[in-house]
């Protein structure tokens, strides 16, 4: 389905431009990091993917002191490391070759302790002194020359196939080598530092269980929406052996966890989508900054991405797509629509017309397997566009489409200055209250009785207890 909408044009960039961090707050750095031009690129190109530095002193902080008892404790205590938090809801974490770490805010959110972020963040580091980062690029280049070597060969493709299938398999052999690998020291370096080794084990327990709750979801290439198990992927193999791991230095109960001090260091951090970059609240979209908003059907689940907002109906027989492409001012939207952009296009059915006062056009086309109705509206300097997809042309389909595009329209000021981004509140638990009743008190999510238990690492089983700190996800 997604692969339907987004073959039938080009790709339309849709968020703002991601902000550079200031340099008057530097990323968390334990020591400094002497960077090179290689990897200064990389380091641009994963702010612009994930929505540039989040800014929070107090977090800042914690993650700093963090890396300090790391780095003491590891095997190479003058290896230098530069972490940045990342502007992103994706619960992700990645490292460079020069030991530049990255951590999203959403893995922050996710974590429930400092020994499960400081799993994670000795898992990086593992990756670094293993030089598992450099290989993986070294990797990379060898798999670029296999392939360009395969494609010169020309009229066998047999071998060619069998050359690349080969060049996979290694790659993703030695990937799930390196996991392990950096399972086991980043295990041991947070032991020796004196957190409690199992946070490994439970968090990586905790991202499955996240990743659950996405599952069904649009797939998307979008780097915001991709999380650590993408490229970090999770077995039971790979939770067994952190716990396996982590036996060799405590027992359960021993280890530092710091839940309170972390609790309180997350408190209020933002969840999920920017606003800044548009946001979807149920079946509405809405874009705060460029000050516009449209509501999909009822049956309709929303995705927000980089490049669009996708928007897919239960059971899969319709789906739409919502981007922005660059139309120039003298070119009417039906001469857009007419461009040659799309293949099949019912010539007769462009139409130019007017919807809640913006110049719009609408057209037909098709595909063996699809019916398209494609809408182009412009506001202001900008062309939006509206692309639905059905397996079948049908009355509901049709409806669909059209409320979908009529409720287009300018956000008032009052609802500009409404929009907040959701929020981790961190409460108390009082006499009385349930996993039930607390999910009730989250706002903005899916599934909130699933959502709470997985934010705040309990089973399907586990009850709260009065005086308990937990989160919830408020607005």
């Amino acid at each position: 389905m997604a692969i339907a909408l987004s073959g039938c044009g080009e790709m339309g960039r849709f968020q703002t431009a991601a902000p550079a961090p200031s340099p008057a707050k530097p990323a968390v750095a334990a020591r400094t990091v002497a960077p090179t031009p290689a990897s200064e690129r990389e380091h641009e190109r994963i702010l612009s993917s994930y929505g540039g530095a989040y800014d929070d002193p107090k977090l800042q902080a914690l993650i700093s002191k963090t890396v300090d008892r790391l780095v003491a404790a590891s095997e190479r205590p003058d290896q230098a490391y530069k972490v940045t938090i990342l502007n992103s809801g994706a619960v992700n974490a990645f490292a460079l070759p020069t030991g530049q770490l990255y951590v999203t805010r959403g893995l922050i959110a996710l974590a429930c302790d400092t020994s499960e972020l400081s799993s994670v963040l000795s898992h990086e580091m593992a990756h670094v002194l293993a030089k598992h980062a450099a290989i993986r690029e070294d990797q990379a280049r060898q798999a670029a020359v296999v392939t360009r070597v395969v494609n010169d060969m020309g009229n066998d493709p047999d071998m060619t196939a069998l050359a690349l299938a080969k060049t996979k398999l290694t790659l993703a052999s030695f990937s799930r080598q390196q996991e392990f690998e950096a399972d086991s020291i980043g295990v041991g370096i947070a032991a020796r530092a004196h957190f409690d080794p199992y946070g490994a084990s439970r968090f990586l327990t905790s991202m499955e269980r996240n990743a659950d709750l996405k599952a069904g979801k649009t797939p998307t290439d979008d780097p915001r929406t991709q999380d650590f198990l993408s490229s970090h992927p999770a077995t039971p193999e790979r939770i067994q052996s952190a716990q396996a791991s982590a036996k060799q230095y405590a027992s359960p109960d021993n280890g530092e966890r710091d839940r309170e001090d972390y609790l309180a260091a997350i408190d209020n951090i933002v969840y999920g989508e920017d606003p800044s970059e548009g946001f979807v609240r149920g079946h509405r979209f809405l874009h705060p900054k460029l000050g516009f908003t449209f509501t999909a059907p009822d049956t309709f689940t929303l995705d927000n991405t980089a490049q669009a907002v996708i928007g897919v109906r239960e059971g899969g027989s319709q789906a739409m797509r919502f981007d922005v492409v660059r139309v120039a001012a003298e070119q009417s939207l039906g001469d857009y629509l007419n461009s040659g952009w799309m293949e099949n296009v019912d010539k007769p059915s462009i139409e130019d017309q007017t919807i809640n006062g913006f110049p719009a056009a609408s057209a037909s086309a098709h595909t063996d397997d699809w019916q398209f109705k494609v809408y182009a509206l412009r506001f202001g300097s900008d062309v939006y566009r509206f692309i639905f997809a059905a397996k079948q042309k049908t009355t509901e389909s049709e409806r669909n489409a059209r409320e979908t595009v009529n409720s287009f329209r300018r956000l008032t000021l009052d609802e500009i200055q409404a929009a907040r981004p959701l929020r981790i509140k961190v409460i108390t638990v009082q006499p009385g209250d349930t996993v039930e009743s607390l999910s009730h008190r989250m706002t903005g999510v899916d599934r909130p009785v699933d959502r709470f238990r997985v934010l705040n690492g309990l089973d399907d089983h586990t009850q709260v207890k009065v005086r308990d700190r937990v989160k919830i996800v408020v607005d």
